[in-house]
């Protein structure tokens, strides 16, 4: 466990899961440089869903909505990959470099993770 002071002055434990008794601790994140980036494609994301729901009322050609939905989940696919690869930037690899129980504990926790989001 490392921790990190954020530029409000607080200390934060990076790349660990909310503690359970859910204080107002803010942790660093190894997306948070890319976090806006993050926001952004979201947002899109959003408004194709919306454009899917107004197709479907709209009764259009199901191969169009299909497409829509492929395009859709290749978006998030993205968006996974890049949150996973900034975890394993940041956090995986800080963990290493505490010690190697830590960065065993980090590379499980990411093998855990990539084998929930492939079970699609």
């Amino acid at each position: 466990m490392t921790t990190t002071v954020s530029s409000n002055g607080h200390h934060a434990t990076e790349c660990n899961p909310p503690p359970v008794d859910c204080r107002p601790t803010q942790p660093v994140r190894g997306y948070a440089s890319g976090k806006d980036d993050y926001l952004s494609r979201l947002r899109k994301i959003e408004g194709q869903i919306r454009g899917l729901q107004k197709m479907v009322e709209e009764d259009r050609w199901c191969p169009d909505i299909v497409t829509q939905v492929a395009s859709a989940t290749r978006a998030l696919q993205e968006v996974a990959v890049g949150l996973l690869n900034d975890h394993l930037q940041h956090c995986v690899l800080n963990a290493v470099k505490v010690s190697d129980v830590e960065g065993k504990a980090r590379l499980d926790e990411m093998a855990t993770t990539i084998r929930q989001v492939v079970r699609l």
